[in-house]
């Protein structure tokens, strides 16, 4: 009977350590912007960090996107994990409208500009939540 409140105890501990510092945010399911990019050269580590540098500041510096995830593919050995690409982005937002004006925003034509060099291929997919 004893081990119930231990375990209990234990998983209260740890999950409270595993929680980070910064706040939670909110997904937003109105609208995602998923972005993968191909780097010309992916194993050049300056242009790695060239690439990585420019967008954590423009999404920094973004007065419309939400929420953000920064990615690269995962080791997967299964044949419908598409793992051709160097980096992700998802980025949420309110609407379709606020998409758009992140499109037309000063900091991410700065990103363009920074990096566009830095890649070959850039593919887009754009949802709209069916809430």
């Amino acid at each position: 009977m004893r081990i119930i409140p231990i375990l209990l105890f234990l998983t209260l501990t740890l999950t409270g350590f595993a929680q980070t510092e910064q706040p939670m945010q909110q997904f937003d399911s109105n609208f995602a912007h998923t972005v993968y990019f191909w780097l010309k050269d992916p194993d050049n580590t300056q242009d790695r960090m060239a690439f990585e540098k420019s967008l954590k500041k423009f999404l920094d510096n973004s007065a419309y996107a939400k929420t953000n995830f920064i990615g690269v593919p995962p080791k997967a050995n299964r044949d419908v994990v598409d793992g051709s690409f160097t980096y992700s982005l998802i980025v949420t937002f309110e609407s379709a409208e606020a998409q758009q004006n992140y499109q037309d925003e000063a900091p991410h034509k700065l990103f363009i500009e920074e990096s566009s060099h830095l890649w070959t291929k850039v593919i887009v997919y754009d949802s709209k939540g069916i809430n």
